[in-house]
């Protein structure tokens, strides 16, 4: 207490080594002990810090930014909330001389949101959402990273769905926020970043987003996802992943939500590439691709018909024990498929799949079992030669070590009084389960 004490009457002396000064207090304030101690323990020191920051001397100005900026870095919330007197300034300097200052400004903003609710409920009405529309128009990547970062985490608070996103929809945010995502890499991989994560929160804790249908978000993010595949693998930047999971989100949630419907084959062949590209060093971008996958297959005869004419279903195939997750998503699609009619069914029958399914039915995975339960359904309803097929490869034995599991012994009993039937008897058929969403 008495070196940080010290520190701060240095700070005070008018002398010529209070930037010095202030220096040696921005390091101490790295340290999260000493923050506590500065903002509880020491009377006036946010006052102290506060005079500097809105000094005249910009030199000084920056320094303690500088140490507003470590304090904000504090997970205790008193701290972020000792800091409520220099929310104001922080806003009014966002318009600031220089972009290193609006940068601190930003990420100091950002950090204090993060901690506390009273904070938060503070900037609304001190208008921080117009002042970000407006810094949002910055011709700095610098700056427009440290919006979306404030962004971010406004639109991450409990109460975003009520207070906060009303707002923001409210004001010109939405468009330059898609603006800049799709503008993907040409403004800037971060700030392309930190405004997808934004669409991702309004769009999956909003109950309407007609707005962002009228601003084109469907069409704007396909083409994104077109022009991002077409880059892979020859220009692909580093930690362009970060950016394609949060679009496959927006526009899974978009066509889950709203029933839009993206009649493009050009998108799943883009699937197709970035999974190929990310699967090896980036798995989890698998699973992202393959619910927006089943989210376009799901009510949508034409992607159905599309995956099949462009020969996609081997490479499809090829994911379906990448991963607990993908495993049930690859049988969702396929069961997608399968739904359309026996055109489809055969056209999928042409490829090893009843062979395929034999070792996903031994997965000690209740919710894979069950989803290829549902497929074998499907196909042998649609197919019903093919629970002949099934028997000859070993099938019935399969399905018989699910018998006295409780929640899959009904359908496994039923798939096994199918493959019981001689051909051309009726089959009983069960509803398929929802899409996934």
């Amino acid at each position: 207490r008495a070196q940080v004490l010290e520190l701060l009457r240095g700070v005070q002396r008018g002398s010529g080594d209070r930037r010095r000064a202030l220096g040696h207090l921005r390091r101490a304030l790295q340290n999260e002990d000493t923050q506590h101690k500065f903002v509880s323990r020491l009377d006036g020191s946010i006052r102290v810090l506060t005079g500097l920051f809105t000094s005249s001397l910009a030199d000084m100005q920056l320094e303690a930014a500088r140490c507003l900026h470590e304090l904000s870095h504090s997970s205790d919330p008193a701290v972020a909330e000792a800091c409520l007197p220099v929310t104001s300034y922080l806003l009014t300097y966002l318009s600031g001389h220089s972009v290193e200052f609006t940068e601190l400004c930003l990420y100091t903003l950002g950090n204090l949101v993060v901690e506390s609710e009273a904070v938060r409920k503070q900037l609304l009405p001190q208008g921080i959402i117009p002042v970000l529309a407006s810094c949002i128009q910055s011709p700095h990547e610098a700056v427009l990273e440290g919006v979306g970062y404030v962004l971010s985490q406004l639109l991450q608070a409990k109460e975003s769905p009520t207070d906060i996103i009303p707002l923001v929809l409210d004001s010109v945010l939405p468009q330059h926020m898609l603006r800049l995502v799709c503008s993907g890499l040409k403004a800037g991989l971060g700030a392309a970043v930190e405004f997808a994560w934004c669409l991702h929160y309004i769009i999956c804790r909003h109950k309407s987003n007609t707005m962002l249908l009228a601003l084109g978000a469907v069409p704007a993010l396909t083409s994104l996802l077109l022009d991002l595949a077409s880059e892979i693998p020859q220009d692909a930047p580093e930690g362009l992943e970060l950016l394609v999971c949060p679009v496959l989100r927006c526009l899974s949630n978009l066509l889950a939500e709203t029933g839009c419907q993206v009649q493009d084959e050009r998108l799943l062949i883009a699937l197709f590439l970035l999974l190929q590209c990310f699967l090896q060093q980036h798995p989890f971008l698998v699973q992202e691709c393959l619910w927006l996958l089943n989210n376009l297959t799901a009510d949508d005869p034409f992607s159905c018909s599309a995956l099949l004419s462009l020969d996609l279903l081997p490479a499809l195939l090829q994911l379906l024990q990448c991963s607990q997750m993908a495993t049930v998503l690859v049988l969702t699609v396929l069961c997608n498929i399968v739904e359309k009619g026996p055109a489809q069914c055969q056209q999928l029958l042409c490829q090893p799949v009843l062979l395929l399914l034999l070792p996903v039915l031994a997965l000690p995975d209740p919710e894979a079992v069950g989803q290829c339960l549902e497929l074998l359904h499907l196909v042998f309803l649609h197919c019903p030669e093919a629970a002949a097929d099934f028997t000859r490869q070993g099938g019935h034995q399969a399905l018989e070590q699910h018998q006295s599991t409780p929640e899959l012994q009904e359908r496994a009993q039923a798939l096994l009084d199918m493959v019981r039937q001689p051909l051309g008897a009726p089959s009983p058929c069960h509803a398929t389960l929802p899409a996934f969403s």
